[in-house]
């Protein structure tokens, strides 16, 4: 017997309990006989963020989420996909993979597909790409951890941008015509592609548009995390209307 709406596969979905973007992301990329069972990591919205706060947040959001993972277990998912991306960069390509580990070990053996390997996994599935520029929400600190595992895969950093947001739920309110003017000053003739992590921050239909604009990679985090899942588990169906890694790989 198989779940009757799920009969491909049911996906546990994991992300921060102050996230609003990653939900309606996920469910607009879901193909037919998948479900998404999201649970929240619980993590408390601060007033305000500076580079220890920030780190010290997402901390949290770390040290919370194997609790989430034990949540949704219970559904009996085939699958695990993290929802949110910071503390997946933290301590290079080693620390995402530790991570990685310690979800996998409370999750029973249940695999799951992460930010930051996604990340990669989308830009290699591109092919030729070795310099990027990214924006995240993100305060200064984090920033560089990303630039230092996107280094340790092989890819150069050309700029980047950490927008700052005040606070958790601030993120999800950045407008796209922000966001646009952030992606023009990071593209330039020395990058091959543009990059945004932070998974509550809304980029995954600005970024289809934006690739097909400037006819060259544009990658949200949220897109590269659930096209990763779909490929782990073999479904090679095709979304169109959400950029070429959906559409095209």
């Amino acid at each position: 017997m198989v779940d009757v709406l799920g009969y491909r596969a049911v996906f546990g979905v994991i992300g921060p309990s102050t996230n609003t973007v990653v939900q309606p992301d996920f469910e607009a990329m879901r193909i037919p006989g998948v479900t998404n069972q999201y649970r929240g990591i619980f993590v408390t919205d601060p007033d305000a963020l500076t580079d220890e706060d920030f780190m010290a947040g997402t901390t949290e959001i770390s040290n919370n989420t194997l609790d989430a993972v034990r949540s949704v277990m219970t559904c009996k998912p085939d699958y695990l996909v993290m929802g949110m991306s910071a503390v997946t960069f933290y301590g290079g390509v080693a620390g995402g993979e530790r991570f990685k580990q310690q979800v996998e070990t409370v999750s029973g053996g249940v695999r799951v597909s992460i930010g930051s390997e996604a990340l990669v996994s989308a830009l290699r599935a591109y092919g030729g790409i070795k310099r990027v520029s990214f924006v995240s929400p993100y305060f200064p600190i984090a920033n560089a951890e990303v630039r230092n595992y996107l280094a340790e895969c092989g890819f150069e950093t050309v700029r980047d941008v950490p927008l700052q947001c005040r606070c958790w739920t601030d993120i999800a309110k950045v407008p796209p015509e922000k966001l646009t003017e952030v992606l023009a000053h990071l593209d330039g003739p020395n990058v091959d592609a543009l990059v945004q992590v932070g998974t509550n921050l809304s980029m995954m239909r600005l970024a289809a548009e934006t690739e097909q604009r400037i006819g060259k990679p544009v990658i949200a985090i949220n897109t590269a995390t659930y096209w990763h899942a779909l490929r782990a588990n073999g479904f090679s169906d095709k979304i169109t209307g959400l950029g070429r890694l959906l559409g095209d790989f």
